[in-house]
C-alpha cells in the first residue's frame, strides 16, 4: 500500500502493453536492453518454437560467420566419408600415398562438387560413386542458394541504427522540477525521418491480493520530431501529472520498476519503417545527473561533428 500512495493519484494505470499484469507469475526485466522480450517459451518441440530464418538473420556477424564455415566443413567431411566408404579406388585419378592423402583427395573432391568448380583431375567411376556426386552437387546448389539468401537478407534487411544511452537520468528541469531523461543517437550513415518515441513506466506493486503489475505511459516533453541526425534527448517531466511525482532516491532503489521504451522511425534509404526498443530497470537510473553535451563544431566552422563516444557521459548535479 505505501507505494499504491507514491503512485500519484492522477496517474492512470494501462492495460494494453502486452504485458502481464501478475507479478507473482513474471520473471525478470519485461524487455531486455537489446529490445527483445524477456519471455521463453515452452510447450512445443525446440525446433517448432525456433524461425531458422529469422534467427540466422539476426544473431551477430560472427556467429553467422562461424555458422557457415562450420556447415561448409562439416558437410564436405560426410560426403568425404562416403567416398571413403566407397573406396577410394573409385575416385579416378586421385594420388594415394599415405592415409592422410586418402582423406584429403576424398576431402577435396568433395569441394569441388559440391561447389561445382570441378577441376577435373579426379573424377568419380563406378554408380555409386557417380551416385554420391550427383546427390552432393545438387545438395551444394541448394545449400549455396540459402546461403546466398541468408546473405543478401542479412545485407538488405533495414535495422534502426539507433544506441541508446546506459543509464536513465533523473535530472534538474526547468522550475526547479525534475525529469526522466534517457538520450539516443544514430551511428551509421543512415537517415531517419519521422523518428516517433514512447516511454511505457512498468512498476510492480504489492495489494492486498498479492503483487501486480502496474503500467503507465509517460507523457514526453516532445514525441516526435523530423529528422533524427544528431542526439535526441527524450525527456518525461516529473510534474503533479506522473506516476512518479512523489519519488524520491531511496524509491528508486527499493521498488521495482523499470522503464520501456520504443523508437519508430522512417528509413528513407529503405523507404520502410524501422523500430528499435530498449528497457532501463531502476537499477540503472542514477538520480541527481544530467547529460554532458555530445557534438560540437569543427576548427573551420563548416561541419558538426557528434561524439558518439560521449553518449553515456553525464555529470553529478544537486536535485
Amino acid at each position: 500500500m505505501a507505494l499504491r500512495k507514491r503512485l500519484h493519484i492522477r496517474s492512470k494505470s494501462q492495460q494494453n502493453t502486452g504485458f502481464g499484469s501478475n507479478a507473482a507469475s513474471y520473471g525478470g526485466r519485461f524487455i531486455s536492453k537489446n529490445g527483445y522480450a524477456n519471455v521463453r517459451k515452452s510447450g512445443v518441440g525446440f525446433f517448432d518454437s525456433i524461425s531458422w530464418y529469422h534467427t540466422m538473420l539476426n544473431i551477430p556477424r560472427w556467429k553467422f560467420m562461424f555458422i557457415i564455415l562450420l556447415f561448409y566443413f562439416l558437410v564436405n567431411c560426410f560426403f568425404a566419408a562416403l567416398y571413403l566408404f566407397i573406396g577410394i579406388e573409385h575416385l579416378d585419378g586421385a594420388r594415394v600415398y599415405t592415409p592422410w592423402d586418402k582423406f584429403g583427395q576424398a576431402f577435396f573432391f568433395s569441394i569441388q562438387t559440391l561447389t561445382t568448380v570441378g577441376y577435373g583431375h579426379i573424377s568419380p567411376t563406378g554408380f555409386f560413386a557417380s551416385m554420391v556426386a550427383a546427390v552432393e552437387a545438387l545438395f551444394g546448389l541448394l545449400s549455396f542458394a540459402i546461403a546466398t539468401g541468408l546473405f543478401y537478407g542479412r545485407f538488405s534487411m533495414p535495422k534502426a541504427h539507433i544506441l541508446f544511452s546506459k543509464e536513465a537520468l533523473i535530472a534538474p528541469y526547468k522550475e526547479n522540477q525534475k525529469a526522466l531523461m534517457i538520450r539516443l543517437t544514430p551511428y551509421k550513415n543512415a537517415n531517419l525521418t519521422d523518428v516517433e518515441a514512447r516511454f511505457t513506466l512498468g512498476i510492480q506493486a504489492q495489494e492486498s491480493r498479492g503483487s501486480s503489475n502496474q503500467f503507465y505511459n509517460l507523457e514526453l516533453e516532445l514525441d516526435k520530431i523530423n529528422s533524427l541526425n544528431l542526439s535526441w534527448t527524450l525527456v518525461h517531466p516529473i510534474t503533479i501529472d506522473s506516476p512518479l511525482y512523489e519519488f524520491t532516491e531511496q524509491d528508486y532503489a527499493g521498488i521495482k520498476g523499470e522503464l520501456i521504451v520504443f523508437i519508430k522511425a522512417f528509413d528513407d534509404m529503405f523507404s520502410n519503417t524501422v523500430v528499435k526498443r530498449t528497457s532501463y530497470t531502476f537499477d540503472e537510473f542514477v538520480y541527481g545527473a544530467k547529460f554532458e553535451p555530445m557534438f560540437s563544431r569543427n576548427e573551420d566552422n563548416t561541419k558538426t561533428i557528434l561524439h558518439i563516444d560521449k553518449l553515456n557521459a553525464y555529470q553529478k548535479v544537486e536535485l
